[in-house]
Protein backbone atom coordinates (compact mmCIF):
# COMPACT_ATOMS: atom_id res chain seq x y z
CA UNK A 1 0.00 0.00 0.00
CA UNK A 2 3.06 2.43 0.68
CA UNK A 3 4.69 1.92 -2.79
CA UNK A 4 0.71 2.71 -4.15
CA UNK A 5 0.24 5.72 -2.47
CA UNK A 6 3.83 6.54 -3.92
CA UNK A 7 2.73 6.45 -7.20
CA UNK A 8 -0.53 7.86 -7.17
CA UNK A 9 1.42 11.03 -5.34
CA UNK A 10 4.11 11.42 -7.85
CA UNK A 11 1.50 11.28 -11.02
CA UNK A 12 -0.72 13.89 -8.86
CA UNK A 13 1.84 16.16 -8.43
CA UNK A 14 3.81 15.28 -11.62
CA UNK A 15 7.18 15.33 -9.98
CA UNK A 16 9.10 13.29 -7.28
CA UNK A 17 10.29 16.83 -5.00
CA UNK A 18 6.59 18.03 -4.76
CA UNK A 19 4.80 13.86 -3.92
CA UNK A 20 8.44 13.76 -1.41
CA UNK A 21 6.99 16.92 0.06
CA UNK A 22 3.46 15.59 0.20
CA UNK A 23 4.27 12.13 1.95
CA UNK A 24 6.24 13.62 3.86
CA UNK A 25 9.95 11.85 3.16
CA UNK A 26 13.09 13.24 1.14
CA UNK A 27 13.24 13.23 -2.38
CA UNK A 28 16.37 10.81 -2.84
CA UNK A 29 14.30 8.31 -0.36
CA UNK A 30 11.39 8.18 -2.80
CA UNK A 31 13.39 8.14 -6.07
CA UNK A 32 15.14 5.23 -4.48
CA UNK A 33 11.17 3.71 -3.80
CA UNK A 34 10.05 4.71 -7.07
CA UNK A 35 13.50 2.71 -8.46
CA UNK A 36 12.69 -0.50 -6.60
CA UNK A 37 8.98 -0.75 -7.90
CA UNK A 38 10.42 -0.65 -11.73
CA UNK A 39 12.66 -2.55 -11.03
CA UNK A 40 9.86 -4.75 -9.39
CA UNK A 41 7.58 -4.82 -12.07
CA UNK A 42 10.63 -5.00 -14.70
CA UNK A 43 9.33 -1.62 -16.52
CA UNK A 44 9.22 2.37 -16.27
CA UNK A 45 5.79 3.67 -14.68
CA UNK A 46 6.72 7.34 -15.50
CA UNK A 47 8.76 9.15 -17.93
CA UNK A 48 11.11 12.13 -16.23
CA UNK A 49 11.92 15.50 -17.62
CA UNK A 50 12.03 19.36 -17.40
CA UNK A 51 8.06 19.26 -17.39
CA UNK A 52 8.02 16.69 -14.58
CA UNK A 53 7.36 13.14 -14.03
CA UNK A 54 4.66 11.56 -16.76
CA UNK A 55 3.24 8.36 -16.62
CA UNK A 56 4.08 5.66 -18.99
CA UNK A 57 1.05 3.76 -21.04
CA UNK A 58 1.82 0.82 -18.02
CA UNK A 59 2.50 3.63 -15.38
CA UNK A 60 -1.70 4.98 -16.34
CA UNK A 61 -2.51 1.62 -16.43
CA UNK A 62 -1.11 0.31 -12.87
CA UNK A 63 -2.73 3.83 -11.52
CA UNK A 64 -5.94 2.69 -12.88
CA UNK A 65 -5.90 -0.19 -10.21
CA UNK A 66 -3.65 1.60 -7.81
CA UNK A 67 -6.12 4.71 -7.34
CA UNK A 68 -9.49 2.65 -5.83
CA UNK A 69 -7.33 0.49 -3.66
CA UNK A 70 -5.80 3.94 -2.08
CA UNK A 71 -9.24 5.21 -1.86
CA UNK A 72 -10.34 1.81 -0.38
CA UNK A 73 -7.67 1.61 2.92
CA UNK A 74 -7.56 5.89 3.49
CA UNK A 75 -11.90 5.19 3.39
CA UNK A 76 -11.33 2.19 6.17
CA UNK A 77 -9.05 3.92 8.26
CA UNK A 78 -10.67 6.93 8.24
CA UNK A 79 -14.14 5.19 9.51
CA UNK A 80 -11.73 3.11 12.05
CA UNK A 81 -10.84 6.31 13.73
CA UNK A 82 -13.96 8.06 13.53
CA UNK A 83 -14.94 4.83 15.03
CA UNK A 84 -12.24 5.42 17.55
CA UNK A 85 -13.10 8.73 18.72
CA UNK A 86 -16.62 8.31 18.81
CA UNK A 87 -15.59 5.54 22.04
CA UNK A 88 -12.89 7.79 23.46
CA UNK A 89 -14.82 11.12 23.27
CA UNK A 90 -15.40 14.09 21.41
CA UNK A 91 -12.73 14.81 19.04
CA UNK A 92 -11.58 17.76 16.34
CA UNK A 93 -9.36 17.09 13.80
CA UNK A 94 -8.34 20.48 12.24
CA UNK A 95 -6.42 20.57 8.85
CA UNK A 96 -5.07 23.64 7.68
CA UNK A 97 -2.37 25.48 5.22
CA UNK A 98 -0.45 28.75 7.13
CA UNK A 99 -2.66 31.57 8.27
CA UNK A 100 -1.77 33.91 10.88
CA UNK A 101 -5.55 33.10 12.47
CA UNK A 102 -4.46 29.47 13.43
CA UNK A 103 -3.51 30.93 17.31
CA UNK A 104 -6.33 32.46 17.95
CA UNK A 105 -8.89 29.66 16.40
CA UNK A 106 -7.11 27.25 18.68
CA UNK A 107 -7.68 29.27 21.63
CA UNK A 108 -11.25 30.04 21.05
CA UNK A 109 -12.10 26.93 19.92
CA UNK A 110 -10.59 25.24 23.16
CA UNK A 111 -12.29 27.34 25.34
CA UNK A 112 -16.15 26.67 23.66
CA UNK A 113 -15.35 23.05 23.09
CA UNK A 114 -14.03 22.11 26.80
CA UNK A 115 -13.01 18.59 26.96
CA UNK A 116 -12.67 18.16 23.27
CA UNK A 117 -9.71 16.77 21.92
CA UNK A 118 -8.80 19.30 19.46
CA UNK A 119 -5.70 18.67 16.62
CA UNK A 120 -4.11 20.44 14.27
CA UNK A 121 -2.42 19.41 11.16
CA UNK A 122 -0.36 21.69 8.79
CA UNK A 123 -0.04 21.33 5.15
CA UNK A 124 1.46 23.78 2.13
CA UNK A 125 -0.84 21.86 -0.03
CA UNK A 126 -4.63 22.87 0.48
CA UNK A 127 -5.93 19.64 -2.23
CA UNK A 128 -3.77 17.12 -0.01
CA UNK A 129 -6.02 18.64 2.78
CA UNK A 130 -8.81 17.86 1.15
CA UNK A 131 -8.57 14.87 0.23
CA UNK A 132 -7.25 13.75 3.68
CA UNK A 133 -10.68 15.37 4.60
CA UNK A 134 -12.74 13.15 1.99
CA UNK A 135 -11.08 10.26 3.23
CA UNK A 136 -11.93 10.85 7.17
CA UNK A 137 -8.59 11.56 8.33
CA UNK A 138 -9.95 15.02 8.95
CA UNK A 139 -12.84 16.67 10.27
CA UNK A 140 -12.53 20.44 8.95
CA UNK A 141 -9.90 21.89 6.70
CA UNK A 142 -9.47 25.39 6.62
CA UNK A 143 -7.64 26.57 3.24
CA UNK A 144 -6.94 29.22 0.98
CA UNK A 145 -7.44 29.25 -2.79
CA UNK A 146 -5.33 31.53 -5.61
CA UNK A 147 -7.59 33.25 -8.19
CA UNK A 148 -7.57 32.08 -11.30
CA UNK A 149 -6.63 28.22 -9.89
CA UNK A 150 -9.26 26.12 -8.80
CA UNK A 151 -8.58 23.44 -5.78
CA UNK A 152 -9.46 20.12 -6.89
CA UNK A 153 -12.43 19.53 -4.40
CA UNK A 154 -13.31 15.76 -3.64
CA UNK A 155 -16.79 14.41 -3.89
CA UNK A 156 -18.87 14.62 -0.47
CA UNK A 157 -17.32 17.83 0.92
CA UNK A 158 -19.01 21.45 1.72
CA UNK A 159 -17.62 24.56 2.35
CA UNK A 160 -18.42 27.84 3.73
CA UNK A 161 -16.09 31.28 2.51
CA UNK A 162 -14.64 32.70 5.23
CA UNK A 163 -13.31 35.44 2.75
CA UNK A 164 -13.99 36.08 -0.63
CA UNK A 165 -10.89 37.99 -1.68
CA UNK A 166 -8.32 38.37 0.51
CA UNK A 167 -5.51 40.20 -1.21
CA UNK A 168 -1.54 39.48 -1.14
CA UNK A 169 0.70 41.62 0.33
CA UNK A 170 4.40 41.78 -1.48
CA UNK A 171 7.63 41.35 1.73
CA UNK A 172 10.65 43.24 0.98
CA UNK A 173 13.82 44.69 2.52
CA UNK A 174 13.39 47.15 4.77
CA UNK A 175 15.37 49.57 2.78
CA UNK A 176 14.12 48.61 -0.66
CA UNK A 177 13.58 51.66 -2.81
CA UNK A 178 9.59 50.53 -3.53
CA UNK A 179 8.92 50.69 0.40
CA UNK A 180 9.21 54.27 1.23
CA UNK A 181 5.49 54.26 -1.03
CA UNK A 182 2.47 52.88 1.07
CA UNK A 183 1.09 51.39 -1.92
CA UNK A 184 3.67 49.50 -3.86
CA UNK A 185 3.21 49.58 -7.88
CA UNK A 186 4.33 46.02 -9.49
CA UNK A 187 5.80 47.26 -12.22
CA UNK A 188 8.69 48.99 -9.19
CA UNK A 189 9.56 45.15 -8.70
CA UNK A 190 10.09 44.23 -12.49
CA UNK A 191 14.19 43.77 -11.82
CA UNK A 192 13.72 42.30 -8.38
CA UNK A 193 13.85 38.04 -8.08
CA UNK A 194 10.34 36.88 -7.27
CA UNK A 195 10.24 34.15 -4.71
CA UNK A 196 7.18 31.20 -4.32
CA UNK A 197 6.94 28.15 -3.13
CA UNK A 198 6.48 25.62 -6.05
CA UNK A 199 4.95 23.50 -3.63
CA UNK A 200 1.82 25.65 -2.55
CA UNK A 201 -1.28 25.05 -4.50
CA UNK A 202 -1.69 27.46 -7.19
CA UNK A 203 1.22 29.55 -6.23
CA UNK A 204 2.97 29.79 -9.19
CA UNK A 205 0.40 29.72 -11.76
CA UNK A 206 -1.30 32.36 -10.02
CA UNK A 207 2.34 34.37 -9.73
CA UNK A 208 3.04 33.87 -12.72
CA UNK A 209 -0.08 34.96 -14.40
CA UNK A 210 -0.28 38.15 -12.40
CA UNK A 211 3.55 39.31 -13.83
CA UNK A 212 2.46 38.26 -17.50
CA UNK A 213 -0.35 40.39 -17.00
CA UNK A 214 1.57 43.11 -15.33
CA UNK A 215 4.33 43.13 -18.87
CA UNK A 216 7.22 42.21 -16.94
CA UNK A 217 8.81 39.11 -16.40
CA UNK A 218 11.25 39.22 -13.45
CA UNK A 219 13.84 36.49 -12.30
CA UNK A 220 12.27 33.83 -10.31
CA UNK A 221 13.34 31.64 -7.29
CA UNK A 222 11.40 28.86 -5.68
CA UNK A 223 12.24 27.92 -2.70
CA UNK A 224 10.25 27.43 0.67
CA UNK A 225 8.67 30.63 2.45
CA UNK A 226 11.05 30.01 5.80
CA UNK A 227 14.06 30.01 3.68
CA UNK A 228 12.19 33.23 2.14
CA UNK A 229 12.57 35.57 4.97
CA UNK A 230 16.66 35.19 5.04
CA UNK A 231 16.66 35.98 1.32
CA UNK A 232 14.09 39.34 1.82
CA UNK A 233 15.58 40.73 4.60
CA UNK A 234 19.34 40.94 2.79
CA UNK A 235 17.15 42.34 -0.47
CA UNK A 236 17.84 39.16 -2.50
CA UNK A 237 14.79 38.60 -3.01
CA UNK A 238 10.80 40.05 -2.70
CA UNK A 239 8.04 37.61 -2.30
CA UNK A 240 3.74 37.61 -2.06
CA UNK A 241 2.28 37.50 1.65
CA UNK A 242 -0.44 37.36 3.63
CA UNK A 243 -1.96 40.88 3.95
CA UNK A 244 -2.34 39.33 7.89
CA UNK A 245 1.89 39.02 8.23
CA UNK A 246 3.16 41.49 11.44
CA UNK A 247 5.31 43.91 11.12
CA UNK A 248 9.14 43.39 11.47
CA UNK A 249 12.51 45.85 12.00
CA UNK A 250 13.70 44.15 9.10
CA UNK A 251 11.46 43.29 6.30
CA UNK A 252 8.43 45.83 4.83
CA UNK A 253 4.95 44.43 4.17
CA UNK A 254 3.49 46.89 1.59
CA UNK A 255 -0.26 46.46 -0.67
CA UNK A 256 -0.19 45.63 -4.28
CA UNK A 257 -1.52 48.48 -6.50
CA UNK A 258 -5.06 47.61 -7.66
CA UNK A 259 -4.61 44.09 -5.58
CA UNK A 260 -3.60 41.82 -8.74
CA UNK A 261 -2.74 38.77 -6.40
CA UNK A 262 -5.64 37.22 -4.03
CA UNK A 263 -6.66 34.23 -2.60
CA UNK A 264 -10.44 32.56 -1.63
CA UNK A 265 -10.30 31.62 2.70
CA UNK A 266 -12.76 28.84 2.58
CA UNK A 267 -13.14 26.15 5.65
CA UNK A 268 -14.53 22.52 4.38
CA UNK A 269 -16.57 19.56 5.79
CA UNK A 270 -18.28 16.21 5.19
CA UNK A 271 -21.40 16.10 3.44
CA UNK A 272 -23.87 14.43 5.61
CA UNK A 273 -21.74 14.79 8.87
CA UNK A 274 -23.12 14.21 12.38
CA UNK A 275 -22.14 17.70 13.61
CA UNK A 276 -23.45 20.51 11.92
CA UNK A 277 -23.33 22.34 15.44
CA UNK A 278 -19.51 21.52 15.61
CA UNK A 279 -18.55 22.69 12.29
CA UNK A 280 -20.79 26.21 12.80
CA UNK A 281 -18.88 26.47 16.14
CA UNK A 282 -15.26 25.80 14.01
CA UNK A 283 -16.66 28.91 11.61
CA UNK A 284 -17.70 31.00 14.45
CA UNK A 285 -14.26 30.91 16.59
CA UNK A 286 -12.29 30.86 12.98
CA UNK A 287 -14.46 33.97 11.94
CA UNK A 288 -12.95 36.08 15.11
CA UNK A 289 -9.99 34.56 15.27
CA UNK A 290 -9.14 36.31 11.75
CA UNK A 291 -10.40 39.37 12.67
CA UNK A 292 -8.93 39.64 15.25
CA UNK A 293 -5.34 38.87 13.08
CA UNK A 294 -6.41 41.54 10.36
CA UNK A 295 -7.07 44.46 12.67
CA UNK A 296 -3.90 43.51 14.87
CA UNK A 297 -1.77 44.68 11.50
CA UNK A 298 -1.68 47.61 10.76
CA UNK A 299 -1.24 48.00 7.14
CA UNK A 300 -4.25 45.52 6.69
CA UNK A 301 -6.20 47.46 8.68
CA UNK A 302 -5.73 50.85 6.56
CA UNK A 303 -6.72 48.36 3.55
CA UNK A 304 -9.76 47.48 5.04
CA UNK A 305 -10.89 50.71 5.98
CA UNK A 306 -9.76 52.05 2.28
CA UNK A 307 -11.73 49.52 0.89
CA UNK A 308 -14.72 49.15 2.75
CA UNK A 309 -14.54 45.39 2.91
CA UNK A 310 -16.41 43.94 5.56
CA UNK A 311 -14.66 41.27 7.63
CA UNK A 312 -16.62 38.04 8.39
CA UNK A 313 -18.93 37.72 11.06
CA UNK A 314 -18.25 35.08 13.95
CA UNK A 315 -22.31 34.91 14.16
Amino acid sequence: MRHLRALCAIADTGSLHKAARLLGMSQPSLTTQLRRIEQALGAELFTRGRTGCRPTPLGRAVLSRARPLVAQMALLVGEARAAAARADGARLRIGSTASRALAGWLRRLRQRLPGTDITLHMDVSANALLRALAAGQLDVAFVHEVEGCPLRVPDGLERRVLVEREPQFVSMARDHPAAAAAVVDIADLAEDRWMVDPTVDGEWDGLRRVLGAAGIDPPLMHADYHTAASLIVVGEAVAPCQPTSGPRDDMAIRPLRDDPLAVRLLLYHRRGDDGAALYGTAYAALAAAYREAALRTSAYRHWLLRHGTPLPCPG
